[in-house]
């Protein structure tokens, strides 16, 4: 946040500067090679690596790695340090009671800077080329990266968000970032390099030998616009209308589409009329000659 020189003189960032202008604290520098300075701060956080995090801790992500240190934390406020009358908990209620009330919205903690997307949809961030949708390209953008994730701005529109990568010169890709290409350029599906490894249930090979077999290339358009259902929707609910309309035989985009509205309104679905007691069924029979020759002289069966 802060840098101290040589000679003692503070060198504020522009992050520093923003932190301090959104919480309006004070600032007050340790001198370089002085830990006394701020020995109370370098005591807890040796507290805490001895108490929280020995032996080494394995969490899911930053946010279960959080979550457990503030819940051991919240476990200590019971405590009665020496020497004081009141538990830890009760201390911070008092200290918390003569503070200022906390902005509205929390500090943004990221770096921040300018980018443009490239001919190939991606944006660079300290060595990394990140995805963005091909409606983009060319685009000046934002980006922000936190520790865990990149978040990458046109304007107001927040247009991706990839989970961080710490490698030099590595490609982030998002697949659904360059469905809408595919589509209008269906003879590269094959050789999409943002596509390889993307990982999807069975059922989506299932369909898309289908479809291919039963229209060729205008089937390997639809099953692109049955992926690009996951551009609205979980891929868990357009996997589980894939599957419905295997079951059901109704092979097309239109079919999934409808299938997977369905699954999310909770309504039934059309295409089943088992689900429509009420109506009469239809008995068609096999067209004879002799029923249109009952017609034409007026008798009836």
């Amino acid at each position: 946040m802060a840098r101290i020189l040589g000679d003692g003189r503070r060198q504020r960032t522009r992050v520093f500067n923003e932190l301090q202008s959104h919480y309006l604290f004070a600032d007050r520098f340790g001198r370089p090679g002085k830990g006394n300075d701020k020995g109370k701060v370098e005591g807890l956080v040796g507290f805490i690596r001895r108490n929280y995090l020995v032996p080494l801790p394995h969490a899911a992500s930053f946010d279960a790695l959080n979550e457990d240190l503030l819940t051991a934390c919240r476990r200590r406020l019971d405590d009665r340090l020496r020497g004081h009358d009141e538990t830890i908990g009760e201390r911070l209620a008092r200290d918390l009671a003569a503070f200022h009330d906390l902005p509205p919205t929390p500090y943004d903690a990221c770096e921040k800077q300018a980018g443009r997307v490239s001919s190939l949809s991606l944006v660079r961030y300290r060595g990394t080329d990140y995805s963005v949708p091909t409606a983009y390209g060319h685009r000046e953008v934002v980006v922000r990266g936190y520790v865990h994730e990149v978040v990458i701005s046109c304007g107001a529109d927040i247009i991706a968000r990839h989970v961080r990568s710490y490698e030099r010169e590595d490609f982030v890709f998002d697949p659904l970032h360059y469905l809408a290409l595919l589509e209008r350029k269906i003879g590269a599906l094959d050789q999409a390099a943002p596509l390889a490894g993307w990982e999807l249930p069975e059922e989506f090979a299932t369909l898309r030998r289908l479809l291919e077999a039963r229209m060729g290339k205008q089937g390997k358009r639809e099953f692109v616009q049955v992926l690009r259902l996951m551009e609205v929707f979980t891929i868990d609910d357009v996997a589980a209308g894939v599957r419905d309309a295997l079951d059901r035989g109704v092979i097309g985009f239109d079919a999934v589409k409808h299938l997977v509205l369905c699954r999310i309104e909770r309504r039934p679905p059309r295409l089943d009329m088992s689900v429509y007691p009420y109506l009469p069924h239809a008995s068609v029979a096999t067209t004879s000659a002799r029923t249109y020759m009952d017609l034409l002289t007026g008798v009836t069966s």
